[in-house]
């Protein structure tokens, strides 16, 4: 049974029986962030998108684990130019690592890195370890197809940003929770700068008034999916 760690933002380490994996670790420069990038031991490092709170330190993570790093083609390069050893994918596409099956999603978004540098499309993910299915959408806001999504995969859990302004708000949310009838649902990217402050709890409520499941995972906190 995988476990999920919340590391503030939308950063998340998985831990798998065959490997251990970290979402987006915007950590230095994260007025929230409890643990520092060295201790972030990790075999793949998971990047949606080029924005400085997602692509993180995810380079330095990947150097330093010597670890590969999994993102969208441009993004990809981009890392690979920096040092890091990748993986490029692109939207729609699936690969079958030794630790699961990783598919990237479309995600309504921007993607450039912290230098400037064009970094392609944003993207989402549905990672499948042992068995169970994550998805964690990245920075985006409401579309359709996630809809397809959930009618496409199983989800055992979906970690969704609720923040407003940057991505989805609340509202849109939940109904994203709607269309994608996942198991579980966890708010991410809130918080974190004053323009995003909002308050998790309601989200939680409001997707239980709908019969789902939903909670709030507090920076450093753990759970199995």
């Amino acid at each position: 049974m995988p476990r999920l760690t919340y590391l503030g933002h939308a950063a998340f380490t998985v831990e798998g029986s065959k490997a251990r994996i970290v979402i987006d670790p915007f950590l230095s420069g994260n007025p929230l962030a409890t643990a520092s990038p060295e201790q972030v031991e990790v075999d793949y490092v998971l990047l949606t998108h080029g924005h400085g709170d997602h692509l993180g330190d995810g380079i330095e993570i990947a150097r330093a684990n010597k670890a590969t790093i999994v993102a969208p083609n441009e993004l990809a390069i981009y890392c690979a130019g920096k040092g890091a050893q990748t993986h490029p994918m692109h939207i729609g596409g699936a690969f079958q690592f030794p630790f699961g099956r990783v598919k990237l999603t479309i995600a309504h978004h921007g993607s450039v890195a912290p230098d400037g540098t064009y970094t392609g499309n944003p993207c989402g993910f549905l990672i499948t370890m042992d068995g169970k299915t994550l998805y964690h959408p990245g920075d985006t806001g409401l579309f359709y197809d996630m809809k397809l999504i959930g009618q496409m995969n199983k989800i055992d859990l979906a970690l969704l940003p609720i923040g407003d302004n940057f991505t989805m708000g609340i509202e849109d949310a939940v109904m994203a929770a709607d269309f994608l009838q996942a198991r579980m649902y966890i708010p991410m990217h809130f918080k974190t700068f004053e323009v995003i402050d909002v308050e998790p709890g309601e989200f939680v409520n409001k997707v239980k008034a709908k019969g789902q499941k939903a909670q709030v995972l507090p920076i450093g906190a753990s759970l199995e999916y």
